[in-house]
This record gives C-alpha cells, structure tokens and sequence, in this order.
C-alpha cells in the first residue's frame, strides 16, 4: 500500500497562488483598509534590489491668495509643490515545515486543503507581525526629538501618568477621542483600532463593543466608536500594566507581494527518523511594507531584509524610519498610551 506524501499533493504554482490570495483575503489588517496592496510596490518586488524610492507630491501650501484686479502690469506669482521621496525596503522570509508536524492534516479527508489552510493562516500571522514591528518602529521615531519633518509626539495621546487612577489612567471614550484629534478636522479618517486583549476585555466587560456582520454575514466584527477593532496581543508593552492602543486611517501602509525565485518546493531525507525518511515543506514570500509619509532609513540591512526585532536596522527601532510629510493631517496614524492597573 503506497502512502501519501507532501510532494504529491502539493503543486507549487497552485499552493503559493492560494497562499498568497488567502494572505489577502484573511488578514484583517488588509480588510479594515488600514493596509493595501500597492502595485508599485509589487513591481519593485518582481525586480531586484533592497529598497525602492518612491517620489510623491506634499499637500500645498496654504499660501496667501489673490484678490483679481483689472490693473496692467500686476501679475500673480506662482505658488510651488513640494515633493518628498519615501522609501520601502523588501523583506524575503520563508519558513518550513516537516511532515512529521502535518501528519494530522494529511491523515484528514482533504490533506491539500488542510495544509494551506495551516501555512496560509501562518502568514497572515507572520503579516501582521510585521505590521506590528513597523508601527511600533514609526512610533518609536516620533517619540525621537522634534526635527524638521516632525513634532515629538504628535501622534501620541498618553494619560498613563505615574501611576494607575481608576477613571484617569485607564482607556476611555475621551482619551481615545482626544487621540483622534492629534489629527485634528482630519479625526474621521482614522478608521480602525488595535487594541491589546487587556483593553478589549475592560471594553466588553463594560458592554462597550459593538459588533457588525461582516460581507458574509458570517462573522461578527467587533468595533468601537465605530470603528473596527483588530485585538493583538503583540502591541507593545512598555512596562506593567501600560498598554498602546493604535489607530489607523484607510490606506494608511501600503504593502507589495512579490514572488520568490522559488516560492515553494519539498524535500525529502531518507536518514530521518532512523531511516524511516522524512518530508519538508518550504514556503517562501517576498513583501514590502510601507507606512505612508515615511522612509525606511536604516543606515544597513542583511542581504534578507530588516527583522522585526528592536535592534538597530530592525523595523521596530527608532533609526530605522523617518518621516518624509511634515503635516502631520497626512500621518493616518495614531496613538493611545493608557495604565490599566
């Protein structure tokens, strides 16, 4: 009696298309909007190089205007747009698993779709890791001094204080509203909240989150305010019970996915297992991740891209990234420092 083997279910044109589609379709970051795929960036991905430079146009000026006359000889001057150039840096990561660790999935009725649900619902995870390590890197410049391009922490509300108050320190209505307002008039586009599980539960605890049905009408969405809420248990925490609360507006980090040389491929050892032989899976994703208004700006980065760590030239270091819009209304971002205990 043959058995069924990783390599004979797996075609890999077929698996990497439906783990890419999935990556898309799954992740709640992209379904929010705070996150889009950009088809620059996809560009740059099926191309070679480390980072790309992207030019963009500033908001104008609120110059002075002119009052029409019929005078000759009086003539307008013409007011100029400003240009900045954003920098997106790619990121090659793979990841691997062996036969032994998918022995439950191809003992199931359909071992194909069971692996690609396993490894698609893996890198939407890993996805929004990055994610994670991206903002906490943005937030971490903007806590930087005040230079040219921005104001220490304009993009911060913090009630956390010294110690916690019940009612003072603690997330609120009001101290998520007066985050909104960092982005001044431009609050209503900030339209998605992350939020750690502490916080959620203080919320669903005192009854407020709402809940809507998603395009299904499926699956419940819970939102706040109302804005959709997505719960991470990877936000930072800088020290007990001090917790960050983010929120973003639509198209807030544009994203690319590119495709590896070789996006997916098995393997097999015979010497494994004492003989008894074993099989691997290899699944491999090129991306770039992108927050509007910024530029990556590691002074060096490996061969693989920056890591999500919090060393120098890892996103979620503060060197890594400097802003290139010096209004802060163009920032879709925000942030909530709250003590709950």
């Amino acid at each position: 009696m043959s058995e069924t083997r990783v390599s004979d279910i797996v075609v890999p044109e077929n698996f990497t298309n439906y783990i890419q589609q999935h990556t898309e379709q799954k992740s709640r970051l992209v379904q929010s909007g705070a996150m889009v795929l950009n088809g620059v960036l996809n560009e740059f991905l099926a191309g070679g190089g480390l980072s790309i430079n992207i030019p963009s146009f500033r908001d104008l000026a609120d110059d002075a205007d002119n009052v029409s006359d019929d005078v000759t000889g009086n003539s307008s001057t013409a007011n100029k747009i400003e240009t900045g150039q954003e920098i997106a840096v790619r990121l090659s990561r793979n990841s691997s698993w062996s036969s032994m660790d998918l022995t439950a999935a191809l003992a199931g009725p359909d071992p194909l779709a069971a692996i690609e649900a396993l490894v698609g619902d893996y890198w939407v995870r890993r996805l929004q890791d990055v994610f994670v390590a991206t903002m906490g890197g943005i937030f971490l410049d903007n806590d930087t001094a005040t230079d040219a391009f921005h104001v220490q922490f304009d993009l911060t509300h913090d009630i956390s204080g010294g110690a916690f108050i019940a009612g003072v320190t603690d997330f609120s209505a009001e101290a998520m509203i007066q985050a909104l307002l960092t982005s001044g008039d431009s609050l209503e586009n900030l339209r998605m909240i992350m939020m750690h599980s502490t916080v959620y539960g203080k919320l669903l605890t005192n009854d407020l989150i709402d809940f809507i049905k998603d395009s299904t009408g499926t699956t419940l969405i819970p939102t706040f305010l109302g804005r959709e809420v997505i719960v991470d248990d990877g936000l930072p925490s800088p020290s007990a019970g001090i917790f960050e609360t983010w929120v973003f507006g639509a198209n807030a980090v544009q994203w690319g996915q590119g495709s590896p040389k070789v996006p997916t491929e098995t393997d097999r050892d015979p010497e494994k297992g004492n003989g008894g032989g074993q099989e691997t899976l290899f699944n491999r994703v090129e991306w770039a991740m992108h927050p509007e208004g910024h530029q990556f700006n590691a002074a060096s980065t490996a061969i693989g891209g920056p890591g999500n760590g919090t060393g120098v030239n890892n996103l979620n270091h503060a060197d890594s990234w400097q802003r290139v819009f010096t209004e802060r209304k163009q920032i879709k971002i925000a942030r909530l420092i709250s003590r709950e205990s």
